[in-house]
């Protein structure tokens, strides 16, 4: 088929659909989604702008965790929005530019929120390694330089997506099972061959989460080795201690994203298709909701400073 074929075959917009199978409860399922996007909106927010005011939060730890919330909100913010149109509003179009800027956005995120945590895993190593020289190691154009960097490398690896899905041929129609425009669930609407679609998503899988994987494996292996030769029992629980939220960060968002991954290209007709739609939204939305309720409660300093904040703001509309 020739390009000016392929261009005649590209609709003006898609119809999301939703969950499949599931259209008469819509609503039912539209409502703990809502719930957990209020959570991981205010639940981000607060935690960013805690960081940002509380001088005694101003160290590398935080600093990665305000760029963990920042792209958590941001991730959940592309999807959910749009979702909630669709299961409160029966709005399900949307334009081919946006439904190609949604995958865009969403694939990027998710490799951002990759690499965060992989940074913060190497942040966790050096303080337990180095503490009399984290300052100086991880200084702010160090972790910014950092946080710039994962961010370019998920939008070289994921630019792709969008030239490969546009030049596909649309002659099935433009209905996507599905609540938001994911790369291959778009790519299986079109009627020529996705092969290389397939092949490239799945590289671009192994590249960010195989390379980010590693890393965390590799810095939990050498962080083990020093916390292990500590003389001191209260040292070593200490240490550990201060990896505990991280590691349900990595929990949270690895299991349901590997799950989605997997199941989308080999595990397609064992399981239904409505459990994959909402598996995909629930990797979106989860890690985005638990995170600051997972970091608020195991870290000892953000209680610290939500007291603070709290009473200094109580002070303050006292004295007006």
């Amino acid at each position: 088929m020739s390009g000016a074929n392929n261009s005649s075959l590209t609709p003006k917009f898609f119809i999301l659909n939703g969950v499949p199978g599931l259209e008469a409860a819509h609503i039912w399922i539209s409502l703990p989604f809502c719930f957990m996007y209020v959570i991981a909106v205010l639940g981000n927010s607060g935690l960013i702008y805690l960081i940002g005011h509380e001088e005694a939060l101003h160290r590398p730890m935080y600093y990665f965790l305000a760029l963990l919330s920042l792209t958590d909100v941001t991730l959940c913010t592309t999807t959910v929005p749009k979702m909630l149109c669709i299961f409160w509003f029966n709005l399900k179009e949307i334009d081919f530019n946006a439904c190609l800027a949604q995958m865009f956005f969403v694939h990027t995120l998710t490799g951002m929120e990759s690499g965060v945590l992989m940074l913060m895993a190497l942040d966790r190593y050096v303080a337990i390694r180095c503490p009399l020289r984290y300052s100086t190691i991880l200084t702010n154009p160090v972790i910014a330089k950092a946080g710039l960097a994962t961010f370019l490398r998920g939008v070289m690896l994921v630019i792709p997506f969008t030239f490969l899905t546009k030049r596909l041929p649309y002659c099935r129609g433009n209905f996507i099972p599905h609540t938001y425009c994911d790369h291959m669930s778009v790519a299986k609407v079109s009627c020529g061959n996705f092969k290389v679609n397939a092949i490239y998503g799945l590289l671009v899988a192994l590249l960010i989460g195989g390379f980010d994987i590693f890393c965390i494996s590799v810095s939990y292996t050498m962080i083990l080795r020093a916390v292990v030769s500590l003389s001191s029992t209260d040292a070593r629980q200490k240490a550990f201690s201060t990896c505990t939220s991280h590691l349900c960060a990595i929990a949270i968002t690895y299991v349901p994203a590997l799950f989605t991954i997997f199941t989308h290209r080999f595990g397609g007709q064992n399981i239904p298709h409505h459990a994959h739609i909402i598996i995909a939204n629930l990797y979106l939305i989860l890690p985005s909701t638990l995170n600051p309720i997972v970091y608020g409660v195991k870290t000892k300093q953000i209680q610290e400073g939500v007291i603070k904040l709290f009473f200094k703001e109580k002070d303050i509309l006292a004295m007006k």
